[in-house]
């Protein structure tokens, strides 16, 4: 493609213009994310990418399998090249009785499945028709879903948000502890989508009490297919409360399930491990000491109707009344490795042990052979502590709750760590920071706007599931399906500055080199699992830096704990992903995006939309940064799934620019302020690369003029600095992109500039646009930044200094050496990889196998193992193979 001849791309147009027709491209084939058709029917949403050029924005889109058979389709542009065609489309469709595989996406003019919406709108409700279900949901009020009905018949209603607060989070024997609920109350709702496949509303609102207090601020997305008896939940709150007061102790969503059959008919079921699963009913028929006959409990034990009371033996219809009844029942899942089942008669009587398990697939049922609900969360046990409730299912009207966060867990403690250690001025702060790598200062490690979304599903079942299907249904809970195009696909339409990928063939060497990007993969995941980096804030994030005295990860030591990001290790695991199409990497990587983007980055008050550099507690670092909430990360997920939410988090970083002008991202190691307002000081490399990442996908997304010219200005500007790129930083006026032209005295150069996703972006924008003097600076310091001293004075006047990351900036060498075609370069980029400057020298190590009492619980160990490194290395590995692999040596 364009980068292969080492020449830049015609310029974009000023606006998004129409494509000119050309042939459309072959159909893309589509594959299951993990390797098989799904075993229920369902629906699903996924994007597709396509080279520039190649598919106008007026194509229609058809799907269909291998044998021809069309499926029902409803397609929508994601994103576009600058000539107009399209870039990304996200499509959903839908399926019964066989699952579809082998399937072709045709652009082509979609078959004609009916056009009628699923929505309806009215001034008071939104009323979603799958075909199957009926769903009544409220515009205002604290009842969000006033109805879910299948074949006429009300299986739930009253759906709402809960919430409990404590006022004491210790619970400290002989310590007062208060409780206050609260509900969620709509402020605004939307109907975001409505299509004859696929409906998404959207509902914001705050949670209330009886006194009138409003905080909490929830996002809620419900999704809706044609022909489906479920209904997807995505879940996010927005934190904004004093983390000195405001103690949550309980945070679910909750469903009344009606109920009007016998107690014997009334059933309870939970998910447990793997394929296990609790069955019981309200009031039970086995293990009586009058037994009513094999026909009665057959039926009760499967979830069937019992033959009716009159042909019970009279030894148990007469005395039904004195068999206990079990109204309420708990799921409690404590930790990651143990939940446990309760059960009570009513309110008020003492619970009694049930059962106990390790790690529970997370759906409850509650209802009766006529119908009933299933209730579940995704990622349960990963996102401890959860709990499911269902109470009174002895009455008429049963309850069902799934606790996000369980009430049986005490209250979540948001607060910073430690005192501060007297660390009040900025000497010592700098001090601390020197022992323990923590950037602390007083106010910044607050909770204040960090977020957390959470993804449910509920089924409105027509009877009571047998023990497979409730298997069934838990397993595509934690593995929903996906469509996804093929590594060929991506590399095809040249997405992600995946236009210069070329396989290297094959070679030892090679083969090698992706033994090693495997291994370290897999040890990373299994050290998720080893030391339980799980939690409802922490699962998704990996830790930082180990310690090989305790042979633990630094958990609890400043800046080297939780890893936030750093080095890209997001990119590292999605580029991976793009490379093979492995599904545990998807799944990997859809939890880091999830955990990064919301819970490493403020939302709201004084430092949003800046995330929180590596730290203890996520959001307990005090320099508040772009390069945590970039866009970059996110963009993958987003263009892979049509995710709203995601896209909520890249929009909300259009204007992150402008919380620089009084949060300066790199105040302790000498960045300066702007004074000027309407003015940022940026620096070209983590601050910038984070900026451009967002002005970019904003244009992309939407063809919105002002983000591609403030992005167009600020790349012409950067390249018409006295040292390019190595002039380091420069204030930026806000409203245009544009650059000060800076006066340094000499070139410099951070390590840390072109390692947070800075380098891919700007592979991207060379080949999407035309601007001279931004290329030629960027091609400069891809050159010189791991250039002799003498090769930079040369070109520079002075040298650089002593540099950092010499391994990891080999994919800067190497992006010279294919644009500019210089095989000297690329062997030079390929010497500097394997001499591993600051990064892996050597084989993946050997794995140690560590196990009491040396350590607390078995793990496995590998020396000198860091996150910086492992992604950095792994980063510059998959892109050394795509820019210049035919130069791979063979030793």
């Amino acid at each position: 493609m364009v980068l292969a001849a080492g020449l830049p791309v015609a310029g974009a147009l000023p606006v998004m213009a129409a494509a000119q027709e050309s042939p459309l491209p072959t159909p893309v084939p589509l594959q299951w994310l993990d390797g098989k058709a799904p075993t229920l029917t369902g629906g699903v949403t996924f994007g597709v990418p396509w080279p520039k050029g190649a598919v106008p924005a007026t194509t229609d889109f058809g799907l269909q399998q291998a044998a021809g058979e069309q499926l029902p389709l409803q397609s929508w542009p994601l994103a576009y090249w600058p000539d107009g065609s399209l870039k990304w489309t996200a499509h959903a469709t839908t399926w019964q009785n066989t699952p579809p595989d082998n399937l072709l996406l045709m652009p082509q003019k979609a078959p004609t499945t009916g056009t009628a919406p699923l929505a309806t709108e009215s001034a008071e409700a939104i009323t979603i028709r799958t075909g199957i279900i009926e769903t009544v949901i409220n515009k205002k009020g604290a009842v969000i879903i006033q109805s879910l009905a299948r074949n006429g018949k009300t299986i739930a209603q009253e759906g709402k948000l809960v919430l409990l607060t404590r006022s004491n989070p210790d619970n400290d024997p002989g310590e007062p502890v208060n409780t206050v609920q609260f509900t969620g109350s709509i402020d605004k709702i939307t109907l975001e989508q409505n299509g004859p496949i696929r409906s998404v509303v959207k509902i914001e609102g705050r949670h209330t009490n009886a006194t009138g207090r409003v905080w909490l601020p929830f996002i809620l997305r419900l999704y809706f297919y044609k022909d489906s008896d479920a209904l997807r939940v995505l879940h996010t709150i927005i934190y904004d409360g004093d983390e000195q007061k405001d103690f949550i102790s309980g945070l679910g969503i909750r469903f009344t399930v009606p109920l009007q059959e016998e107690l014997h008919n009334r059933h309870i079921r939970f998910a447990g491990a793997g394929q296990g699963v609790f069955a019981e009913a309200v009031r039970g028929l086995t293990g009586l000491r009058r037994d009513p006959g094999k026909n009665i409990t057959t039926a009760q034990v499967a979830g069937q109707t019992t033959p009716l009371l009159s042909s019970f033996p009279e030894a148990v219809a007469q005395r039904l009344q004195y068999i206990p009844a079990f109204g309420d029942y708990t799921l409690f899942q404590s930790s990651p490795n143990a939940f446990d089942i309760q059960k009570r008669t009513r309110a008020g009587y003492g619970w009694i042990q049930a059962a106990h398990g390790t790690r529970s697939e997370g759906l409850v049922y509650l209802g009766t052979p006529s119908g009933g609900i299933a209730l579940g969360i995704r990622n349960c046990w990963q996102s401890y502590p959860a709990q499911f409730d269902i109470r009174n299912a002895h009455t008429e009207k049963g309850e069902l709750t799934a606790w996000l966060w369980a009430p049986k867990a005490g209250a979540m403690d948001l607060r910073f760590y430690h005192d501060g250690m007297g660390q009040d001025t900025f000497t010592e702060q700098r001090e601390g920071l020197e022992i323990t790598y923590e950037d602390y200062e007083p106010g910044f490690g607050t909770p204040l706007g960090v977020a957390r979304t959470s993804e449910l599903q509920v089924h409105i079942l027509p009877v009571t599931p047998s023990a497979q299907q409730f298997a069934q249904l838990a397993a595509a809970l934690q593995q929903p399906p996906l469509l996804v195009a093929t590594p060929a696909t991506f590399t095809t339409a040249g997405v992600f500055g995946m236009s210069w990928y070329q396989q290297s063939g094959n070679s030892d060497q090679k083969a090698t080199l992706e033994k090693q990007l495997d291994g370290y993969f897999n040890y990373y995941r299994q050290q998720v699992d080893q030391h339980h980096w799980y939690g409802f804030w922490n699962y998704g994030d990996v830790m930082h830096s180990y310690d090989r005295d305790r042979h633990v990860w630094k958990y609890d030591i400043g800046g080297f704990a939780w890893d936030n990001s750093e080095l890209s290790t997001d990119l590292w695991l999605w580029y991976y992903f793009l490379y093979t199409g492995r599904a545990d990497v998807f799944r990997m990587a859809e939890a880091m995006t999830r955990h990064t983007g919301e819970v490493d980055v403020h939302h709201l008050g004084r430092f949003s939309p800046l995330g929180s550099r590596h730290n203890v507690q996520h959001w307990g670092c005090s320099a508040k940064q772009l390069r945590i909430s970039t866009v970059a990360n996110r963009r993958f997920y987003y263009y892979l799934t049509a995710d709203e939410r995601v896209g909520d988090l890249m929009r909300e970083q259009v204007e992150a620019v402008r919380t620089l002008h009084h949060i300066v991202p790199g105040r302790k190691v000498g960045q300066q302020a702007a004074t000027a307002a309407g003015y940022a000081n940026v620096a070209f490399g983590t601050d910038w690369g984070a900026i451009a990442a967002a002005w970019l996908t904003e244009w992309e997304r939407t063809g919105n003029a002002h983000s591609r010219e403030r992005l167009f200005n600020s790349m012409r500007t950067i390249g018409q600095q006295p040292y390019g790129f190595f002039s380091g930083a420069a204030d930026m006026e806000l409203a245009t992109g544009k650059f000060q032209l800076t006066k340094k005295a000499k070139p410099q150069a951070s390590h840390l500039s072109a390692v947070f996703g800075l380098a891919e972006i700007c592979a991207e924008l060379i080949a999407l646009t035309d601007i001279p003097a931004f290329e030629k600076a960027w091609l400069q310091y891809c050159e010189l930044y791991n250039a002799s001293a003498e090769q930079q004075r040369a070109a520079l006047g002075s040298d650089l200094g002593k540099l950092n990351l010499r391994q990891a900036h080999a994919r800067l060498t190497a992006f010279a050496a294919r644009c500019k075609q210089d095989t000297a370069l690329a062997a030079r980029a390929w010497n500097e990889f394997f001499e591993g400057g600051a990064g892996i020298r050597n084989p993946m190590p050997a794995i140690k196998h560590l196990q009491g009492p040396q350590v607390l619980n078995p793990v496995e160990e590998a020396d000198n193992i860091s996150t910086n490194a492992v992604a950095q290395w792994g980063l510059t590995a998959l892109i050394l193979l795509g820019i210049i692999g035919p130069a791979l040596p063979d030793k």
